[in-house]
């Protein structure tokens, strides 16, 4: 890799390519939506929510308790679906607006882009290899015997560890770092303060009561197309490994402890705690601050509601909620009850009383 001169190290070599304006027709054509009530040549300039958007932007309906915010916003054109009725505004019919929305998004707001090259102050290890097209930058730190594919951007203060090994597209923001010999797929990024691979929680007691660390040399694997959001952590295992699945998205501030296993799709959100050796499935739905216990399997495509507490396996395809998780619905008369039960208390006080009183005459 060359080294950029010293102007060339203080731009930062970012690139920014905005969309300014696009015509509706563009617009439909590219999200593969059919356009109604409405000119091909209208302008959009950016994308707004629908009670905020005003002329010149385009805007979208996936839930239907803004149906009266569709009818009277003052976007220029509305992405809504197949069957939403008629309104005032240009309307853009699709499968899933929400989708939809999203790659309008993407069109009207590329990333920024970060030129090949390798900053004066990095540290790079002369037995790693990094391939064509990487930008490292200031003060990052890639060990010995690294390998990371194609295209990678490493911005300020990652540290990659000893024996770590990557794929293509890799993208770590400032601070991330990833522990020695974890291994990482292609299209995986890591938001700041991510930490793959740390120490996982392991002591054993002694007869003194003293906590004996166990040694955790497993590594962590993420599969291709892994997101991790910021300040989230990934730990290593003593024995076998940790694994994320293909297509897992991780949000802030989420604890996966050793020896886990997340399967493809699912989504972590914040707060998450996964204890070691927990099982989840293919798109699983943890929401926020959910805690799972260790040695726990929540199958395939279960949701468990916000602050829930998973101490039992879950099946695949359930609702869970509450804390221990039951069945949502099952949790709902939970509920219902719970404000009610000093009424019911004195209720069956005075019965239980009103009885003890018959009995005695």
């Amino acid at each position: 890799m060359h080294k950029r001169n010293l102007h060339q190290q203080l731009v930062y070599d970012l690139f920014v390519f905005p969309c300014h304006a696009m015509k509706l027709s563009a617009i439909t054509s590219a999200l593969n939506a059919s356009l109604e009530n409405g000119s091909p040549d209208t302008e959009i300039t950016g994308l707004n929510g629908i009670e905020q958007a005003g002329p010149g932007e385009l805007t979208f309906l996936s839930n239907p308790k803004y149906a009266a915010a569709a009818r009277s916003t003052k976007a220029s054109a509305v992405i809504v679906p197949e069957d939403f009725p008629p309104i005032p505004a240009a309307m853009l019919r699709a499968k899933d607006p929400y989708l939809s929305f999203a790659r309008a998004l993407e069109i009207f707001h590329q990333p920024l882009r970060y030129a090949p090259g390798l900053h004066s102050s990095a540290v790079v290890h002369p037995t790693a290899k990094i391939a064509a097209g990487a930008h490292i930058g200031p003060y990052v730190v890639v060990d010995q015997e690294v390998e990371i594919g194609a295209n990678a951007v490493l911005l300020a203060h990652v540290v990659i560890y000893r024996g770590v090994k990557i794929g293509e597209n890799f993208f770590a923001h400032a601070h991330a770092v990833v522990r020695e010999n974890c291994r990482l797929g292609n299209n995986v990024l890591l938001h700041n303060g991510v930490v793959i691979g740390a120490d996982g929680f392991g002591f054993a007691k002694t007869a003194e009561g003293r906590w004996y660390k166990i040694p955790q040399p497993a590594p962590v694997i993420l599969e291709d197309d892994v997101e991790v959001q910021a300040n989230s952590c990934i730990d290593r295992a003593s024995v076998g490994e940790t694994r994320i699945g293909r297509g897992v998205k991780v949000d802030n501030l989420v604890q996966v402890g050793h020896g886990s296993r997340v399967g493809e799709n699912a989504l972590l959100c914040a707060q998450v705690g996964l204890g070691g050796s927990t099982e989840i499935g293919n798109r699983v739905i943890l929401t926020g601050q959910v805690g799972v216990v260790g040695h726990v399997k929540v199958g395939e495509a279960a949701i468990v509601t916000p602050q829930s507490g998973v101490a039992h396996d879950i099946p695949a395809g359930a609702l869970v909620s509450g804390a221990p998780a039951v069945d949502h619905r099952l949790w709902l008369k939970y509920s219902a009850i719970l404000p009610k039960l000093p009424e019911i208390a004195r209720a069956v006080r005075a019965r239980s009383k009103a009885s003890t009183v018959k009995n005695t005459k």
